[in-house]
């Protein structure tokens, strides 16, 4: 199939549904309109349903029926809708039901702005309902991975029978880039213990209550273990020119972007430095970090919020080494020229050999 130049918002929906996705209820908001938008063109092209909700409230819910029903959907918001579809987030979580969500981040807190940011962060990979339970995090950086990690999302979500995120910020879903699809459509199936109408699955049970407490804490166990098995094998991150580096940048999303051109300009001029891009936020790339530090002098991270994947980035080094931090907020991203005076800063303040000074070419 060749390249088609489109949205990452629309990427999304393509993607989803060549992965199976039959159903998608939403409520549109800017960043992330175009998703409902393509959905409502291309959905019922292939039998498949698309619903305009009267709320993200009702969206999340809608989706809490399709899943019990064996059906493979999603639904897409930015800040403000993800934030009303906490409650239904846990209790999908609760009853093991897999969807797929698309957060396209904007400014916050409350209305912000339309602008891109990474202000989410918290809210999806910490789990913002209520209760036990984590959302497994995907987090891409190009047109491109925005649809191969959504097809990637509905394999995990089937996987671990959980909510899956994929966690983009406004430049990723507003930006076109060239696309290539897979040849070949994944065709739906119904799973074993969906709620489905016939005599099959009658006993089928869908439910996040249990009012015995030693159930209950059973349950969220089996959820604990669950996760557990996640974090040992759907870890993933990309490390770019890493190898020898004592800058270790750390980003996500389109920071990651402006980090590896800051990055080659800096080895350019003789200064090692890497980008380390986590690609899932939830199970966090910990290891990547520990097999770095001895090595690397310093991590620097840059993000568009106020530090929220920064504690992870500290967790998972515990100390081994320092860690700064660079941001923008408010729907700024923090341009190539702030964050290469940055790296510059900590050559001098933590290599001992630096390149004459001369030979620093700084692109404004």
């Amino acid at each position: 199939m060749p390249k088609q130049l489109m949205k990452g918002n629309e990427a999304i929906v393509k993607s989803a549904i060549l992965a199976g996705c039959r159903g998608f209820y939403g409520y549109p908001i800017t960043p992330a309109s175009e998703i409902t938008e393509a959905a409502a063109a291309w959905m019922p092209q292939v039998g498949g349903v698309f619903l305009q909700a009267e709320s993200e409230v009702a969206a999340i819910n809608m989706l809490y029926g399709a899943a019990s029903a064996g059906v493979r959907c999603m639904t897409a918001s930015s800040g403000p809708g993800i934030s009303l579809m906490q409650e239904g987030i846990s209790y999908m979580a609760g009853a093991e039901l897999p969807c797929v969500i698309a957060d396209i981040t904007r400014g916050g807190p409350g209305l912000g702005n339309i602008a891109s940011e990474q202000s989410d962060y918290h809210q999806v990979v910490k789990g913002g309902g209520h209760g036990n339970y984590r959302t497994l995090v995907l987090a891409p950086h190009s047109v491109q991975e925005m649809a191969d990690l959504t097809a990637l999302s509905f394999e995990l979500a089937d996987r671990y029978r959980n909510p899956v995120v994929l966690l983009a910020d406004g430049f990723i879903g507003q930006m076109m880039e060239p696309v290539e699809f897979p040849q070949s459509a994944t065709e739906p199936c119904l799973p074993r213990w969906a709620v489905a109408g016939t005599a099959e699955s009658r006993g089928n049970a869908i439910t996040s209550m249990h009012l015995d407490t030693d159930k209950l804490e059973s349950h969220v166990r089996q959820l604990e273990a669950k996760y557990f098995i996640a974090e040992q094998r759907e870890v993933r991150a990309e490390d770019w020119h890493t190898e020898g580096a004592e800058i270790v940048l750390v980003g996500y999303g389109i920071v990651a972007r402006i980090l590896k051109g800051v990055a080659a300009e800096a080895r350019a001029a003789g200064l090692p430095v890497g980008v380390l891009r986590p690609i899932t936020l939830y199970p966090f790339p910990a290891l990547h970090f520990q097999r770095l530090a001895p090595r690397a002098r310093v991590f620097l991270v840059v993000e568009m919020s106020n530090g929220q994947m920064l504690e992870d980035v500290r967790l998972a080094l515990n100390g081994a080494r320092p860690v700064e931090f660079l941001n923008r907020m408010g729907g700024n991203a923090p341009t190539h020229h702030e964050v290469l005076e940055a790296v510059r800063e900590l050559a001098r303040r933590h290599l001992p050999a630096l390149p004459a000074e001369e030979e620093w070419i700084v692109h404004v």
